[in-house]
C-alpha cells in the first residue's frame, strides 16, 4: 500500500507536490457511509481510490508520467551505462533546467512502513535514501550523498540491515540507484522492494509481459467471465490458444514512449483468445479480429484489474474512461472500493464521478496550471467551506476549484475565429 509521494521538478511539476492517500478526518454523514472506501493501516486510514481532475495541459498527465518514470529508475537503473539520459524533463523556467528534480514515497511492505527518496538530474544521481519504521520509530537503512565527498565510504551512511553494504556502494554508478543494484546483488530487502515496485505498484493496466498474460487468464478465467457479465457483456466463455514460443519475454514498456507497443501487439503473436457468445454459443470470436476495440480493451482491463484486486496491489491510470463508458468506470473503482486494500490513482476528466455520494472530499484532487507554467496540485478536502451536501460537479464546472479550461466560445468569437 502506498501512504504519500511527494514529487518535485519533473516536467511540469516546479515546487514539490503531494499525493497523500491518508483519508481525512471527515465526520459528515456521507464521509460515514463511505467507510468501505478507506481501509485501515496501522491506526490510520487510508484512501482506496484517488481521482486526479484538471483542464488539458494542466498537469494530470506529468504527475502520472513522473511517478511512472521514478519507479522505472528503481527496477531498470541497474542496466544504465555511462552514456545514460535519464528520460524526463525538469522544470525548464526560472532555472529549474539546472536544478535536481526529487521523489519520495512512503509504502507499506510486509506490515512495515518505509519511506524512499533520491534526487537526480538527468545525467546522475544526486542523493538517495530509505528509512524504515520497525517499532513505529524512524529508522536509517541508508543514505547516500553523492555531491558532498568524494570517497563512496563518506558518501555512504548505512545501519546494519543490508549484508556487506559497501560492496554494493562500490558497484554503484552516479547512474544507478544502490536499491537497484543491491537487488541486482541478491541483497534481501533491496530484493523486496524491487519486487514490490515491479510486481504490486502496476503502472498501467497492462504491465505484463505475454507470460503474465497467460498465467492471469489460467488462474482467474472464471472471475473473469463474471466480471465481464456484470459489465453487460455478452461473452459467455474464452478460450486460450498458445501460439509458437517466443524467443524471449515480450514487456510492455510504459516508460519507454518512443518505443511503446500495444497489449495486443504482444499477444496477438504469441496468444490468441476464442470468445463465445450468449447468440450461438459455437461459433468462436477471435478477441483481435472479430471483436471491436472496446471489448478488446474490457478484456484486457478487467484481466488486469482481477489480479490487482484479489492481490491488493496498486494500479496508476491516466485517464481512465480512455475508450470506456462512465458506468464501466464507476464498475471499476468500485472494485476497489470492494476489497481490501488495492488502491487506484487515475486521472480523469469524467465528471460524473464527482458525487459526494460515492467518493469522498479526500478522494478528490485537483490539478490547476499556475500564472508561471507550472502545475499544482491540491485537494477539495482543503475547501473547508464546501459541504458535503453540495453539488461538487457543479461547482467544479463553474470554475469553483480552478482546474477548468476557461473558454469563450461565444457566437461572436466563433465567428471571427472562422472567418477572419
Amino acid at each position: 500500500m502506498i501512504l504519500e509521494i511527494r514529487l518535485s521538478n519533473f516536467f511540469s511539476i516546479k515546487d514539490e507536490i503531494v499525493l497523500d492517500m491518508k483519508a481525512g478526518n471527515g465526520k459528515s454523514k456521507n464521509t460515514q457511509k463511505l467507510q468501505a472506501n478507506t481501509f485501515e493501516f496501522d491506526d490510520e486510514r487510508l484512501l482506496k481510490s484517488v481521482a486526479i481532475y484538471g483542464a488539458n495541459a494542466s498537469g494530470k498527465s506529468n504527475i502520472v508520467k513522473a511517478i511512472r518514470f521514478c519507479a522505472s529508475m528503481i527496477f531498470q537503473s541497474h542496466m544504465h551505462n555511462e552514456n545514460t539520459i535519464f528520460r524526463f524533463f525538469p522544470f525548464k523556467f526560472e532555472g529549474y533546467a539546472q536544478k535536481p528534480s526529487s521523489f519520495l514515497i512512503r509504502f507499506v511492505l510486509n506490515d512495515v512502513e518505509y519511506e524512499y527518496s533520491f534526487s537526480l538530474t538527468t545525467n546522475e544521481i544526486i542523493s538517495e535514501e530509505l528509512y524504515y519504521y520497525p517499532n513505529g520509530r524512524r529508522a536509517k537503512i541508508f543514505t547516500r550523498h553523492e555531491n558532498e565527498h568524494k570517497n563512496k565510504s563518506d558518501i555512504y551512511s548505512f545501519a546494519s540491515v543490508i549484508r556487506k553494504p559497501m560492496d554494493v556502494a562500490e558497484n554503484t554508478s552516479r547512474k544507478t540507484l544502490y536499491i537497484s543494484r543491491a537487488s541486482q546483488m541478491d541483497r534481501e530487502l533491496p530484493k523486496e522492494i524491487f519486487r514490490y515496485f515491479n510486481e504490486t505498484f502496476i503502472l498501467d493496466y497492462l504491465n505484463y509481459t505475454s507470460q503474465m498474460v497467460e498465467t492471469l487468464f489460467t488462474q482467474n478465467k472464471d472471475t473473469l467471465l463474471n466480471a465481464l457479465r456484470i459489465a453487460d457483456s455478452d461473452i459467455i466463455n474464452v478460450n486460450l490458444k498458445k501460439k509458437s514460443q517466443p524467443t524471449k519475454s515480450v514487456f510492455i514498456n510504459i516508460t519507454d514512449t518512443e518505443n511503446k507497443i500495444s497489449s495486443e501487439d504482444v499477444t496477438r503473436e504469441h496468444l490468441t483468445f476464442q470468445t463465445f457468445h450468449k447468440a450461438n454459443n459455437k461459433i468462436p470470436f477471435d478477441l483481435f479480429t472479430d471483436e471491436s476495440s472496446g471489448t478488446q480493451k474490457l478484456f484486457f482491463i478487467m484481466l488486469s484489474i482481477i489480479d490487482v484486486v484479489k492481490h491488493n496491489k496498486i494500479l496508476l491510470i491516466d485517464e481512465i474512461e480512455s475508450n470506456l463508458h462512465t458506468k464501466i468506470v464507476e464498475y471499476i473503482i468500485g472494485l476497489f472500493h470492494a476489497s481490501h486494500s488495492a488502491q487506484i490513482i487515475y486521472t480523469t476528466h469524467n465528471t460524473n464521478l464527482l458525487d459526494l455520494t460515492k467518493l469522498r472530499k479526500d478522494q478528490i484532487c485537483f490539478v490547476n496550471k499556475r500564472d508561471d507554467g507550472s502545475s499544482d496540485l491540491y485537494s477539495l478536502y482543503d475547501y473547508k467551506d464546501f459541504r458535503d451536501t453540495m453539488d461538487v460537479e457543479k461547482a467544479y464546472l463553474q470554475g469553483r476549484f480552478d482546474a477548468i479550461p476557461y473558454i469563450d466560445n461565444s457566437e461572436d468569437t466563433l465567428k471571427q475565429l472562422i472567418y477572419e
